[in-house]
């Protein structure tokens, strides 16, 4: 087998259970509260990060280099992280997951301000495309907008502020210290305002946020074993199979199914971002690919943040060329 058929495998495996992760999360929203959600999620991931943390022999403290752009990026972190779980909560799996495909949009545009990039007509064109996708889901004046969708909005915008971040300062900042800052702004946030919102659990639910945390690193190894397999341009696409996943876990979980308007939307969203990677992958970007550093968005379990940074740090060097 070659390694972009063994990257896309894995890839495919890693966004299955990314999808999974995400029905356990909708599962918890039904009770509780989104903070109450990704309070739990991130101190259960703590004892994951430590054996991280136990296994980086890399030299250096954990004071960020860039303080303002670890700042900036934990901030986007702290809102995505609860925006993506409201949304979860409360939209249609399928109706999320095709808002969050946006994100790599916003990513190309952030990156002519953030690191100087130029794009060009073709990918301005393809940008506004997937843009007019993201309208066509969201279908104003025919549907209300809730505050799910402003919710999965805001997600999309954040994820791609954490991520165009992590392609300014991912090279030269340690792994650990973009990944510890966020779960540490997460408990302190999420614990303060806890006691507004807290519901006691039973036993069996909190062996469901433990799931969580364990199903997100997973998938986090995976997506990591994926690049270092594959070619960006083959693993990143594979992202988008979690539309199918959302049809079957809708489907069966939430009584939920893929109408013909967010069918097209998606379809669209997801043209123009197969277009982007596939221009990047011609060499058409000075910088790190669009969608090489995807992790669907931070979010407040831990593991998942982490995927930026390690697809960075870890990829061969002929992945890293751009």
């Amino acid at each position: 087998m070659s390694g972009n058929m063994r990257g896309a495998l894995i890839a495919l495996l890693a966004f299955g259970v990314f999808s999974t992760h995400d029905v356990v999360i909708k599962t918890l929203g039904a009770s509780y509260s989104p903070i109450q959600i990704v309070f739990f999620s991130v101190v259960l991931s703590f004892p994951l990060a430590t054996i991280m943390l136990m296994r980086d022999s890399t030299q250096g403290t954990l004071i960020p280099r860039h303080p303002w752009w670890v700042a900036l990026r934990t901030l986007a972190a702290v809102v995505t992280g609860f925006t993506v779980f409201y949304a979860f909560s409360n939209l249609p799996l399928a109706e999320v997951y095709a808002i969050l495909f946006a994100a790599p949009l916003l990513i190309t545009v952030l990156a002519i301000p953030v690191l100087g990039e130029t794009v060009r007509l073709r990918r301005w064109i393809a940008v506004i495309v997937g843009l007019i996708g993201v309208i066509v889901v969201l279908r104003p004046g025919q549907t209300d907008l809730t505050l799910g969708h402003l919710a999965a909005l805001a997600a999309a915008v954040g994820g791609a502020v954490a991520s165009i971040i992590v392609r300014k300062i991912g090279s030269v900042e340690r792994p650990v210290v973009m990944l510890l800052y966020p779960m540490v702004a997460n408990f302190v946030i999420m614990a303060f305002l806890l006691p507004l919102v807290y519901v006691p659990m039973p036993i069996e639910h909190l062996g469901l946020f433990g799931i969580v945390a364990v199903l997100a690193w997973t998938a986090s190894r995976l997506i990591i074993s994926a690049y270092q397999a594959g070619e960006a341009a083959i693993i990143a696409p594979m992202q988008y199979s979690q539309i199918i996943w959302a049809s079957i876990y809708g489907f069966f979980f939430f009584d939920e199914g893929i109408d013909l308007t967010t069918g097209i939307g998606a379809g669209i969203i997801i043209a123009s971002g197969m277009y982007i990677v596939l221009r990047e992958s011609r060499g058409s970007s000075d910088n790190t690919p669009v969608l090489r550093t995807r992790s669907r968005g931070d979010t407040a379990s831990s593991p998942r943040i982490s995927v930026l940074m390690r697809s960075v740090g870890k990829i061969p060097p002929r992945l890293r060329k751009h």
